[in-house]
């Protein structure tokens, strides 16, 4: 069984990392405020079965291997580190990105709805970062299988990414305009953003996983 210190540690990570610019966050966005809420909520479902697939990967023996070869979860914590990093340095340089100035995308089905959705996801360095460097380092091996630890770890972490990105969609097209008419808002949320990016580079980085 998780603890709830370890619980309490990876819904933060968590909610920091859905609330930052990411591939995910930008297409859900552009898709909402270009297609609708309904388009944004079939690809929703597709992003929340790229993290059923995250999740099944990780509980069949990541930490396994990682054990195993402490090395290779050093340069995959380190790259992790190194992204997340290169992240918060996107939002916070002048003149940088935020997700809610949508791309121009053309309608599609909801078959490819739920397919870029999914693809979209699988491809995202940063749920990788999340499930690979993050998660094991809250499964404690004194606390039982560490593989439900893990899977639970990571129902909790999709509960928070498909609520707060389900409001994000339901609220994009409003959250777009308010911004677009306000620059300095704009502003500060690639500033807050830039540095729960940054933090979350920091803590990757120098953690010790209680697995290894």
């Amino acid at each position: 069984m998780i603890s709830p210190t370890a619980a309490a540690a990876v819904a933060a990570f968590a909610l920091g990392l859905v609330l930052t610019p990411g591939p995910n966050m930008m297409y859900l966005v552009s898709r909402s405020v270009t297609q609708g809420r309904r388009a944004g909520l079939v690809s929703l479902g597709g992003v929340a079965a790229g993290f059923l697939v995250y999740v099944a990967a990780a509980t069949a023996g990541l930490t396994a291997v990682f054990a195993l070869v402490p090395a290779l979860y050093t340069a995959i914590k380190l790259a992790g580190a190194a992204y997340l990093l290169w992240l918060a340095w996107q939002a916070l340089r002048p003149g940088g990105a935020t997700a809610f100035t949508p791309q121009d995308l053309p309608a599609d089905p909801p078959r490819r709805l739920f397919t870029m959705g999914l693809v979209t996801n699988l491809l995202n360095p940063k749920i990788a970062i999340l499930y690979v460097s993050l998660l094991p380092q809250f499964a404690d091996p004194d606390r039982g299988s560490m593989a439900v630890q893990i899977l639970l770890l990571g129902l909790l972490q999709i509960t928070i990414a498909i609520t707060v990105n389900a409001l994000i969609v339901l609220g994009a097209g409003g959250i777009a305009a308010f911004l677009g008419r306000r620059p300095g808002w704009r502003r500060v949320q690639r500033y807050v953003m830039g540095s729960v990016l940054a933090g979350l580079a920091v803590q990757i980085g120098l953690h010790r996983p209680a697995a290894s």
